[in-house]
């Protein structure tokens, strides 16, 4: 007996289901797609087709001259030597196979401040590169361009740079984008700067041909002001709601956002705590909404000291001895700086310097591989018991903790920790079953 029939609660269920409903429309969940590791960052006037290649090719000769065998990986980095040789092996097929997964042609900090008609040609130069690289197959997976701030002083030229880029991508491709291809915004103050690059790529499709809704947009939270607003409420939330489904993913500005916040620049660091803040409000904003996070960048770069002339004598040993012991020390940092953001659940970051591609592989891969026995007997046993709850009419509701220790094995596997076949001997999940992403799907069809 119950004190309420249906008819008296129908317009508070009505109610809710508008609430629920509204809300399932903004929080979605987690993209199912591939996430880039890393985003490498280079001077669009400097964009070349081949690009991917010439930058693992200086990221390979870094490897084995400063890390030759797992030894020197692990002393370099602190790896465990239990695990150096294959994470050294597993770079090295990397770097030689994919060495790079995203890349940006930039126009703003990694370009400066140049003449018109001089940017006018690079947004051009640039965009025919693009296209090179695209009717070649040498892209990376993800690659785009960052524009200039939507600032009163930058915002013409900014868009002046997009027009020109893809106006002639478009031309020089057949009216074809590149897969994965996006705009960076940086240094976003207020939501509006998201809605107006919202309006104008509502604008551009059309005059370009694309299908509407294929140009995509990356914010970048570089400033307090993105993180709260004058009335003290987040305009975090609000500026991906401004994007208006257009926004992929949201980037930390490590520089900016200390230098802005009064931090001293010896002091300015991706592990700074006025970082982690930063950071655990746009994990907090973004949380179920399908939007990448993106950690910064480490700028003590690899970069050794000495270099032999070309037509003059070698590098004396302790020449040789102290380049070794700079590019150890740099990537000792990287290394540090990549562990914390992955422990504090960034999984994406910058990078600067093609020897930094080492450490980032190097780094991502002893992360997973430490954990991949207790991850494989939890997701192992999370499914059987799930599976088992679901047959016999119990409510299984911890789809989310499933769907993370999934996540764990996708991450590994796309980043080349572990290879596709590893992550399903170890998950004791079908290739359909890993390749469709989905904890839910997987509970779904065992219950059959």
């Amino acid at each position: 007996m119950t004190s309420l029939p249906a008819d008296a609660v129908r317009d508070v269920f009505e109610r809710l289901r508008s609430a629920n409903l509204a809300f399932m429309r903004r929080q979605p969940g987690e993209s199912e797609r591939r996430q880039p590791v890393h985003t490498v960052y280079g001077g669009a006037h400097l964009f070349k087709a081949d690009i991917a290649s010439r930058l693992g090719a200086l990221a390979l000769r870094a490897f084995e001259e400063y890390a030759p065998n797992p030894a020197d990986l692990a002393g370099a980095i602190g790896l465990a030597e239990s695990l150096a040789p294959m994470v050294h092996a597993r770079v090295a097929e990397k770097l030689r196979r994919e060495p790079v997964e995203d890349f940006r042609a930039d126009f703003e900090d990694g370009y400066g401040s140049r003449p018109d008609a001089e940017e006018d040609g690079h947004a051009a130069s640039a965009a025919r590169e693009m296209a090179a690289g695209l009717a070649a197959g040498t892209l990376p997976p993800f690659v785009g361009i960052r524009v200039k701030p939507f600032t009163e002083e930058l915002r013409e030229r900014s868009l002046r740079t997009l027009d020109l880029f893809l106006t002639t991508l478009i031309r020089e491709t057949g009216g074809r984008l590149p897969d994965n291809f996006v705009v960076t915004l940086p240094k976003v103050t207020i939501p509006e700067q998201v809605s107006a690059l919202a309006d104008l790529f509502d604008r551009l499709e059309p005059a370009l041909g694309l299908e509407i809704g294929s140009l995509r947009m990356e914010i970048m939270i570089e400033t307090p002001q993105s993180i709260l607003n004058e009335r003290g409420t987040s305009n975090l939330p609000l500026m991906a709601a401004a994007a208006r489904g257009r926004c992929v993913a949201a980037h930390f500005g490590t520089y900016d956002y200390t230098a802005a916040c009064n931090i001293t620049a010896e002091n300015q660091s991706m592990t700074h705590p006025v970082c982690d803040f930063a950071k655990h409000m746009m994990q907090v904003a973004y949380a179920g909404t399908g939007i990448w996070l993106s950690d910064g960048a480490t700028n003590v770069l690899p970069v050794p000291p000495h270099r032999a002339p070309k037509d003059g004598p070698p590098l004396t040993a302790a020449q040789r001895e102290e380049n070794r012991a700079v590019v150890h020390r740099a990537w000792s940092l990287h290394a540090g700086h990549v562990r914390h953001s992955l422990t504090g659940g960034f999984y994406q970051g910058w990078d600067l310097h093609p020897a930094q591609l080492v450490t980032r592989y190097a780094t991502l891969y002893s992360f997973f591989l430490e954990g991949l026995d207790a991850a494989s007997d939890r997701l192992r046993n999370f499914v059987q018991k799930a599976a088992q709850a679901t047959l016999v009419g119990e409510v299984f509701d911890d789809a989310a903790t499933g769907q993370g220790l999934l996540n764990y094995f996708l991450r590994a596997a796309n980043c080349g920790a572990i290879t596709e076949k590893e992550a399903l001997e170890r998950s004791g999940l079908t290739l359909e079953e890993l390749r469709g992403r989905s904890f839910v799907r997987i509970l779904k069809n065992r219950r059959g």
